[in-house]
């Protein structure tokens, strides 16, 4: 087996990788027609073990500060060291093994930002139960149905969309992986970026040593604000997709914090409105976004993932008709291998199955219509998150939002059929739907990417989707283990504890639908902003709509990364140079072969922007992990909070820390810069 896989003459992933060609025409970088290890035994065990280890550490970062960290670039980097070390496995082994550790990540942000309202229930009312088997049971459910429901919108998303939507972290992770076997120049420009985005990560990341604030801000009138979380995954991030969907994702966080913020501010007076519990006047800038924005975005993220469904339906269906005519026989062995999903009628039977287990299963006490229409919203929601991560990434993913519109839907369904007592028992059996889907949008966000690094490679789909449901299985066995035994150490809900900040905010979207105290009105304007971005502006709503409702401080750093693209772009646009590979032709360049500098430039960009994520990514989980176990070990809660010796730097100077931190930023630019215009090696 691996013989084949070093007839590979490649140097690298193809210039098409990056380029608007039929899905059916990339030449991927492992041929369909050879066949490479790839679902072994040792990919599987080495992928289950970090998938668990991502998931509990990612658990913890979530519940402290309401954000998670991608895992699947960690994994892909994990994944080259451990078979550099045993000297053997084809690079497809090292994709399943990131595929499999991935998902553990991506169940634990559906988990944590919906279940652990139930901690904060339970507090409030002692008859709420919350278990083990009740955790892992949703996670499980919520997990498959989002994997389940990717297939058969891999062949429109992943192949036909090729070029279209860039998959920014699927394709760092495809750059990782070659960058790991082919070595050389290019692996030189991935492990100095992993090197340098590591380092700023530890000195800067506010769990670190935090030395400057990473996240400066410019407070402007009427509580107006520009900032930017100056990090090398975001500014890798922006470099990947390009200046078009970052410009519109900054479009919208411009909107939400340059001129609704003060709108509101001025509009509300002294005023006190749902969901904020101080007259509006008082309240700071992040507190108008927490209590009012956050609506907003989620009306907007809504209404644009419905827009962008009913527009991709004709395709989704065509590949619908094209899964379900390859199902067995000779028409799915005709198909190559690098196409091959596993059979669409195994998917209905699936997902039927899931359906009827929600229905039985008594920690989601819903009839059967019910249940039907929870497969129904993961479905949905499914489709949508996996657009966006094509379009920004899983790392900006907006699974909170989403799961703020579904569980208004299932809220307002439960009022329908009646199911609605009333009682703490009835909010938590609406968490728990809501959880699912919440859940299986945040695994097809994972899924979708690890399909897009799979199809770069040349993995065989139908062995990732089976990767995906392993990770699943082995993260949903924990998972409820250690929300537990976290809720149990700090107090999951508590401001000196855990706060879970996101399943805070669920909780009240739940109280506001079933009470009938949820702001709708701000729901709606952010329904009529993205009607009016999409079909009056002509742009895509649903890059705008994640703009309006992440932080503007989010959005800055990406428009950096995608502005120093299209600088980079500008500069060599119409140079070419003789291909290395080729030799010239006795009378000169006539007759050489020639390619766009461009490009060339662009590749190298993202290796050492796919080296920034990476790096800043990788210690942002190892420093959960190391939290987790210096808290555990020693009971302190507080004990993490002593190597930060950063806090003090204004001390010195006002805004010294701010200053520095930009600085430093400008100075991360310049490299990621220098390494994309760097001389070409022969």
């Amino acid at each position: 087996m691996a013989t084949a896989e070093h007839d590979v003459q490649r140097k690298g992933l193809p210039p098409e990788a990056y380029e608007p060609v039929p899905g059916d025409q990339y030449p991927s970088y492992v041929p369909a027609a050879q066949s490479v290890g790839e679902l072994t035994a040792k990919a599987v065990a080495v992928g289950i073990l970090l998938s668990i280890v991502f998931g509990a550490a990612n658990a913890y970062l979530g519940l402290r500060v309401g954000l998670t960290v991608s895992a699947s670039i960690p994994a892909a980097v994990m994944a080259v060291a451990v078979f550099r070390v045993l000297r053997r496995g084809s690079i497809l082994e090292t994709n399943m093994v990131q595929t499999v550790a991935s998902s553990g990540e991506s169940l634990a942000a559906g988990v944590i930002f919906t279940l652990p309202a139930l901690f904060i229930w339970q507090r409030e009312d002692p008859t709420v139960v919350v278990d083990v088997v009740q955790v892992g049971a949703i996670a499980l459910f919520g997990g498959l149905l989002g994997v389940l429901f990717m297939i058969p919108l891999r062949s429109y998303l992943i192949s036909r969309e090729h070029g279209h939507l860039p998959f920014p972290e699927g394709t760092a992770c495809a750059e990782v992986q070659v960058a790991g076997q082919v070595g050389g120049s290019k692996a030189a420009l991935l492990f100095q970026g992993l090197g340098i985005g590591a380092l700023y990560q530890v000195l800067a990341n506010g769990r670190g040593l935090a030395l400057w604030n990473e996240s400066p801000a410019i407070n402007l009138p009427r509580k107006a604000q520009l900032g930017g979380d100056f990090t090398p995954e975001l500014l890798g991030v922006g470099f990947i997709i390009g200046p078009r969907i970052a410009a519109i994702m900054f479009g919208g966080g411009a909107l939400a914090w340059l001129i609704l913020i003060p709108a509101i501010d001025i509009w509300g007076g002294t005023s006190t409105v749902y969901p904020a519990a101080a007259p509006m006047n008082t309240l700071a800038s992040g507190d108008i976004w927490n209590s009012y924005i956050r609506y907003v975005g989620a009306g907007a993220v809504g209404f644009a993932g419905i827009v962008t469904l009913v527009k991709s339906m004709p395709t989704i269906l065509e590949s619908f008709r094209l899964g379900f005519s390859n199902i067995g026989g000779a028409g799915y062995a005709s198909v190559p291998r690098t196409q091959q999903d596993l059979p669409f009628r195994l998917v209905g039977v699936l997902a039927a199955l899931m359906a009827l287990a929600i229905w039985l299963f008594p920690g989601v006490p819903v009839n059967l219509v019910g249940a039907a229409l929870i497969v129904v919203f993961s479905f949905f929601f499914v489709t949508v998150s996996s657009r966006i991560v094509g379009l920004i990434g899983s790392s900006s993913n907006p699974v909170s939002g989403m799961t703020i519109a579904a569980l208004i839907l299932t809220s307002l369904i439960w009022v329908a059929l009646g199911l609605n007592d009333g009682t703490t028992a009835s909010k938590a059996a609406v968490l728990a739907v809501g959880a699912v889907v919440c859940i299986s949008a945040a695994m097809a966000g994972d899924t979708s990417q690890d399909l897009k690094t799979g199809f770069l490679l040349g993995a065989t789909p139908r062995r990732q989707q089976l990767g995906e449901m392993i990770g699943v299985m082995a993260s949903a066995l924990v998972m409820g283990s250690v929300l537990i035994v976290l809720n149990q150490s700090y107090g999951i809900g508590t401001a000196d504890g855990l706060p879970a900040p996101q399943a805070t905010l669920m909780s009240l979207v739940i109280d506001g639908v079933l009470e009938s105290s949820l702001p709708w009105g701000f729901v709606v304007l952010g329904m009529a902003i993205a009607a009016i971005v999409e079909f009056v502006l002509r742009q895509p709503a649903l890059a705008f709509a994640v703009g309006l409702y992440l932080p503007i401080s989010l959005t800055t750093p990406i428009m950096v990364g995608g502005l120093m693209r299209l600088a980079l772009t500008r500069r060599w646009e119409g140079e070419t140079v003789p291909d290395a590979d080729e030799a010239p032709s006795p009378a000169g360049h006539s007759g050489t072969a020639k390619h766009p500098v461009a490009s060339e430039k662009r590749e190298q960009g993202v290796l050492f922007a796919s080296g920034l994520i990476a790096g800043a990514a990788l210690v942002g989980v190892l420093i959960g992990g190391i939290i987790y176990v210096v808290t555990q070990a020693t009971g302190d809660p507080t004990v993490a909070s002593r190597w930060v010796i950063g806090d003090d730097w204004s001390h010195f100077y006002p805004y010294s820390a701010e200053l520095i931190g930009t600085a430093l930023f400008a100075g991360l630019c310049w490299l990621l810069w220098r390494a994309a215009n760097r001389r070409r090696e022969a």
